[in-house]
């Protein structure tokens, strides 16, 4: 059964998520994000995009990983793991984000950077190209 399904959002080329069942944090009937395609958004584990935080483009968010408030993510960009990206943070490009990691604030992470471990990208943080910050 899926974990949740997506409403078109009007004006927009986004889909609202809605909870079809409850899991982790989430409850059922609960709105979460936005999303561009059912590909953007796992439907296994506990992964979940919340407020008006989007997804687009072939980004991808697995696993127990978590997008919130405002943040994006878009590109080949893919959150994983127990990963965080919230605030205002943009992670794009091939960048990944990965573990207990956390990209939050102004931060951004964009082109073939990876953030994972227990590392935090955050406030005006920019991780580019092929830096990768781990703790």
């Amino acid at each position: 059964m899926n974990k949740y399904k997506m409403v078109k959002e009007r004006g927009t080329n986004f889909f609202r998520i809605v909870a079809t069942r409850s899991f982790g944090s989430v409850k059922k009937g609960e709105q979460g994000g936005l999303i561009e395609k059912e590909e953007n958004l796992s439907q296994a584990g506990l992964c979940w995009v919340f407020d008006d935080a989007t997804v687009d483009g072939w980004a991808r968010v697995s696993g127990n990983a978590i997008v919130s408030e405002n943040a994006t993510v878009y590109g080949n960009a893919v959150i994983y793991g127990r990963g965080e990206v919230s605030g205002n943070a943009r992670v794009y490009g091939n960048a990944k984000v990965s573990g207990d990691a956390k990209v939050y604030g102004d931060a951004e992470v964009y082109g073939n950077a990876q953030v994972y471990g227990d590392a935090m990208a955050k406030d005006s943080d920019v991780v580019c190209g092929f830096s990768s910050l781990s703790s």
